[in-house]
Order: C-alpha cells, then sequence, then structure tokens
C-alpha cells in the first residue's frame, strides 16, 4: 500500500511540474469565472475515445470536435467533478482502468494533474474530500472491493472490501447501482442478482428495494433499509438516491427486475423516502409516478435544488433494465407534483440523451446533452418551475455523453 501511494504520488508530482513548465506566461490569466467541460465521444464507425472540449457558457454558440479537445484513452469513460478537479475513468471491462484528473490552469485551459490506475469500478461518487470506488463482482468472487482516492493528494488513501452474497442474505448478490455520501455515512443501494446459471442479471426477487448503509470512512456496514412497495432502487450505473436540503433522502425505482429475458417487477415504478436522520423507509411517503405519468418508467434524474429534480423516462413500450429514457419531466419530490417538460425534439428525432448532466443547484436549471439521428449534439437548459426547455450550445462531431463544470482557480 505505501509503494502505491509514493508510485502514485510521484507521477502526480511528475505531471504538475510538467504543466508548470509547459505554461505559456506570456498569455493573460483568464478573468471569467471557469468552464463547463463536455465530454463527446466523435463520429466514428468503430469505438473511439471521448474528447473533453470546453465553453464558456451552455445556452448559445457553436463548438466542434474538429481540431479541438483532450482525447481520452480508451472507449468507455465515466466523470465525476469534486474540490474543484474532473475526474475521467476509464471503464476497462474486467481490466485495470486508468483515472485521469484535470483541473483549469491560469488560462482557463484543461491540465492534467495526475493519471494512475485502479480496478474497473462500477459505482462511485464524491464523499467527503474523498472519490469513493466500488467494483463490484457479477459473478465468481464474494468480495466488492472499494477504494477511497484522496482528492486533493491525488492518491489511494486506503482500500477494503465487502461480502456482496452475505450483504443479500437470500442466495443471491447484492450488486451496487450507485453510492450517495449522507451525513456521515455511505448508502448504497443494490440490485440482488444470480451472477450465474445464464442470468446474470436475472433475480428471484423482483420487488424489493434495498439500500447499504456503511461507516465512513472504514466502510463498515451498519443496517440494510429494506422496503417491499418498489423494486430494486436505481438502475444498473444509475444513481437512484436524491439528497435534499433538510437531510432527506428521496430514492427512485425503474421497475425493470427481470428473470430470463421477462420483466418481473410487479410494482410500478415510484419514488420512496428515508427521512433526515433515519435509517428506514418512511412509510407515510409514496409517489407512483406510473400513475402520475400515464405509464411511463424513470430511468436517471438531476437534483437541481430545492426538492425539484429534472427525470428522464420512458414510454411503457419501451421500458427495460437498459434503456435511456428520452422524455423530460420535473418532478418536485416534496409536494409530489409531476409535469412533462415541453419545447424538446420529438422522442423520434433524438438519438440519445446523457444522464449525467449538470445543474447550478438553483432550484430549477438543469443542463441536459442530447444527439440527434441527424448527428448534431445539443445541451438543453431545462427547467423545472416553468416546465420548459430550450435549445442552446450546439456541439458538432460526435455524441454528448456528460456535462460538468470547474471554477477558475
Amino acid at each position: 500500500m505505501k509503494m502505491q501511494k509514493i508510485a502514485i504520488a510521484l507521477i502526480s508530482a511528475g505531471l504538475l511540474l510538467g504543466a508548470c513548465s509547459e505554461d505559456d506566461t506570456t498569455e493573460n490569466p483568464v478573468t471569467g469565472e471557469g468552464q463547463f467541460i463536455l465530454a463527446v465521444s466523435p463520429v466514428a464507425s468503430t469505438g473511439v475515445a471521448d474528447y473533453l472540449l470546453t465553453a464558456e457558457n451552455l445556452e448559445t454558440g457553436t463548438i466542434s470536435t474538429a481540431g479541438n479537445g483532450i482525447e481520452q484513452d480508451g472507449t468507455f469513460r465515466y466523470y465525476v467533478t469534486h474540490n474543484n478537479r474532473f475526474f475521467s475513468m476509464l471503464y476497462g471491462q474486467g481490466n485495470p482502468g486508468a483515472v485521469t484528473a484535470y483541473e483549469l490552469n491560469r488560462l482557463g485551459r484543461l491540465e492534467k494533474v495526475t493519471n494512475f490506475q485502479t480496478e474497473t469500478v462500477q459505482a462511485f461518487a464524491p464523499v467527503n474530500d474523498d472519490i469513493l470506488l466500488i467494483k463490484v463482482p457479477r459473478s465468481g468472487g464474494e468480495e466488492a472491493l472499494w477504494y477511497r482516492v484522496d482528492s486533493e493528494q491525488l492518491l489511494i488513501a486506503d482500500e477494503g472490501q465487502t461480502n456482496i452474497v452475505k450483504l443479500a442474505g437470500n442466495g443471491e448478490r447484492a450488486h451496487f447501482t450507485w453510492i450517495t455520501q449522507v451525513g456521515d455515512k455511505v448508502f448504497a443501494p443494490y440490485m440482488s442478482i444470480k451472477g450465474c446459471c445464464g442470468d446474470t442479471f436475472g433475480t428471484s426477487y423482483p420487488d424489493s428495494a434495498w439500500v447499504a448503509v456503511y461507516s465512513y470512512p472504514d466502510m463498515q456496514l451498519e443496517t440494510v433499509i429494506k422496503d417491499d412497495r418498489t423494486s430494486y432502487i436505481g438502475r444498473y450505473f444509475e444513481n437512484g438516491l436524491a439528497l435534499v436540503e433538510n437531510g432527506d433522502v428521496y430514492a427512485f425505482s425503474s421497475s425493470v427486475a427481470t428473470n430470463g429475458e421477462d420483466l418481473t417487477s410487479t410494482k410500478p415504478s415510484a419514488i420512496t423516502r428515508i427521512s433526515a436522520g433515519t435509517t428506514e423507509f418512511d412509510q407515510s411517503y409514496y409517489f407512483n409516478i406510473e400513475e402520475a405519468s400515464g405509464g411511463s418508467n424513470i430511468t436517471s434524474w438531476t437534483y437541481v435544488g430545492n426538492g425539484n429534480v429534472i427525470a428522464l423516462l420512458t414510454s411503457p413500450a419501451e421500458k427495460g433494465g437498459y434503456v435511456q429514457g428520452k422524455r423530460l419531466a420535473a418532478i418536485n419530490l416534496q409536494n409530489k407534483t409531476f409535469k412533462w417538460i415541453s419545447g424538446m425534439p420529438e422522442v423520434s428525432e433524438i438519438e440519445s440523451v446523457t444522464s449525467n448532466n449538470y445543474t447550478p443547484k438553483d432550484g430549477k436549471t438543469a443542463y441536459i446533452g442530447l444527439t440527434l439521428t441527424d448527428g448534431i449534439s445539443y445541451v438543453y437548459k431545462a427547467d423545472a418551475i416553468a416546465g420548459t426547455a430550450t435549445q442552446g450550445l450546439k456541439v458538432e462531431g460526435g455524441t454528448l455523453t456528460a456535462i460538468s463544470r470547474l471554477e477558475n482557480n
């Protein structure tokens, strides 16, 4: 472990020194507040790496991948921003994956500050000053591995494991859908999966929800919060929890559990709540989204503040475990209100919508990335209060996969 920390620290130091020596001091430092970071997968016939582009605003203008951006290595990348650094993580499909971190230099340009390898992980999120990473085996081994990356020192500060078969306790295995810091705890909702038998992600328990609660930073399991009013929370690689300002935690279920090739959840897509300071579901709160939406189900959401989320939903015919919604809706979690967002392109014109979107947490705004069937991408500004969306920045040459922001140092 000590050697691992030293090696990563040396890599980081070398990159920092190299970056400083390459600064063009003849240029003036930026005077703006920061830059938006857009991850774009260029148009190609085979798998290609994302490019990271920067923009001063998301509401007007055009940017392109042609001759621009920082190319990532590897074809599947996932992103998180923490402590004003942008972390790009390679999904190695079972192989070790690189973690690359960037920040804005004095000229307002993205600059690499570290690059190191960890195991490929299936869940990650900021916790305190760290980024917590969890590698979850879908079959074979029974231990999920966790890594605590210090986002300031840029090193792996600690690691450990948790037994996911013992955690499930039903003969299957717990597969974390995501992780979220709640107070001084880590909430980790999971799906129960067989992990075998030619039906890896199938389950015999389609109508239950679970959230494992861990202490931090030692990651000791404290309890499991259970409910049978919905299916599992979130989806594979999708955060199903939203922590609101008063400490309440809201959870969505897509109701997409399967057995073989069949959807077997009998519960509707719905939202439940864990009240602040508790480790149990609030039985007085239940919001049936299928009923409110006319049969649609949530596939992901962006919490924008003041109890509001911008959610992506599928139609009943599109419902499935790996289908991303292309319809936007504004939901107030506390008041249990639902309204479709107007101003979006027709669903038939949308090729994809990214679930990794940016919000200033102003209580209403989310910037959502869309790629249309003609290959052009746009950032749409969605307003949860007005229930409208407006077309903004045009992105040429690729598919939008993530939108984030860094402030100038």
